[in-house]
C-alpha cells in the first residue's frame, strides 16, 4: 500500500530534538512536509491562522509557555483543531502523564528511544501508520 505524504507539525522546544527528527526524515527518505514550532502557544497561534492544518501533530510535553498537556487541553475547545491527531513524543515514562495526555485527546504516546537507530525506526513506524490512516481534513 503506497504511503501518502503528510504535513507534520513538530512542537518541541529542544533544538537538538528537532534536528534529530529532521535527520530521521532524511535518513528514512520520507517526503513529508515538516513545520517546527517551539511551544504550545506558537502551535495554537499557527493552527488558528493556517488554511492548511497539519495531518498530524507530534508534541513534546515539557515546554515553556504552554506545555504539551496544556496544549492538548486547549485543543479540545477548538473544533477545527480537535480532530487533528496529536502524538506525544516524550522522554517521560510517567503513567500519570500518559493518562493525562490520553484523557485530553492524545492519539498516541511514544517514549523516545535513547539510541538513535531505535529512534529512527520508531519515527518510521509512527509516520507509516499515519500515512495509511484515514485522516479527517
Amino acid at each position: 500500500m503506497p504511503l501518502h505524504p503528510l504535513h507534520l507539525l513538530l512542537v518541541d522546544d529542544d533544538a537538538i530534538e528537532t534536528m534529530k527528527f529532521e535527520r530521521a526524515l532524511v535518513k528514512l527518505n520520507l517526503n513529508h512536509k515538516l513545520t517546527c514550532l517551539k511551544n504550545g502557544a506558537q502551535a495554537l497561534d499557527y493552527l488558528e491562522a493556517t488554511f492548511q492544518p497539519p495531518d498530524v501533530i507530534l508534541l513534546d510535553l515539557h515546554m515553556p509557555i504552554i506545555n504539551g498537556i496544556e496544549f492538548l487541553e486547549a485543543t479540545t475547545k477548538h473544533p477545527a483543531i480537535r480532530c487533528i491527531p496529536k502524538v506525544i513524543l516524550s522522554t517521560s515514562n510517567s503513567e500519570k502523564e500518559k493518562e493525562s495526555c490520553y484523557f485530553r485527546g492524545a492519539a498516541g504516546y511514544i517514549v523516545k528511544p535513547l539510541k538513535y537507530e531505535d529512534y529512527v525506526q520508531t519515527i518510521a513506524r509512527i509516520l507509516n501508520y499515519w500515512s495509511i490512516n484515514e485522516i479527517v481534513h
